[in-house]
């Protein structure tokens, strides 16, 4: 039951106290964002780890002025790729075969069906499909937080395109995708820690079909 006391702990904290989060937390977090699934284990992910002020100073008018971008030990943006490329899909069959010892037909077949079912995609379609990728390791970053006990705040309001800018994500053929700042909770002012964590009730969350 441990993961759901963790998330029952967590919320979407909203002002942040400024102490940092040791170096060996946020490599948790990281690793767990690392270690997360994706279609056909591609990982078309990327995590930038901001910890400059002056640039996190930046970035804040970016995601509309919200506070936690400054007061964050680590802001964490999760980026997808741009698009599939031959080379891309091609580096990830390699490193498979080279991780695994294989041989490059034993992989083959499967490389030529991704080659020509992702690398065909039109760009924008690809970016959706990566983007989503993305939020799966989101996810588990998120948890993880809340598993070490480090608050975090899941982000989508920002200007993507002018934080791509910023960071130069086009020239890594990267797009920004959310954003979660790490840190810990300044309580006495935080005005949402003390509220019920609020959810559907499971009646309406889960239907089964037996």
């Amino acid at each position: 039951m441990s993961i759901l006391n963790d998330l029952q702990w967590r919320y979407a904290t909203k002002k942040m106290n400024g102490q940092p989060v040791a170096q060996e937390k946020v490599d948790y977090i990281l690793e767990a964002a690392r270690l997360a699934p994706t279609s056909v284990g591609i990982q078309p992910v990327e995590v930038i780890v901001v910890t400059n002020k002056a640039l996190l100073e930046k970035i804040q008018p970016i995601a509309f002025n919200q506070p936690q971008i400054t007061t964050t030990s680590h802001l964490l943006v999760f980026a997808a790729w741009d698009s599939y490329t031959p080379e891309r899909i091609n580096k990830v069959f390699d490193r498979v075969n080279a991780e695994r010892n294989l041989p490059y037909e034993a992989t083959a077949d499967y490389r030529q069906k991704m080659l020509t079912n992702f690398a065909g995609k039109p760009a924008e379609e690809a970016f959706q499909h990566t983007a989503r990728q993305a939020y799966i390791s989101f996810g588990m970053a998120i948890a993880a937080a809340a598993e070490q006990k480090v608050d975090a705040t899941p982000m989508e309001g920002f200007d993507a395109a002018s934080l791509d800018k910023l960071l130069e994500l086009d020239k890594k053929g990267l797009r920004s995708v959310t954003l979660l700042p790490l840190g810990y909770r300044d309580a006495e002012n935080d005005w949402l820690v003390n509220l019920k964590k609020v959810r559907k009730p499971k009646e309406e969350f889960v239907t089964v079909m037996s």
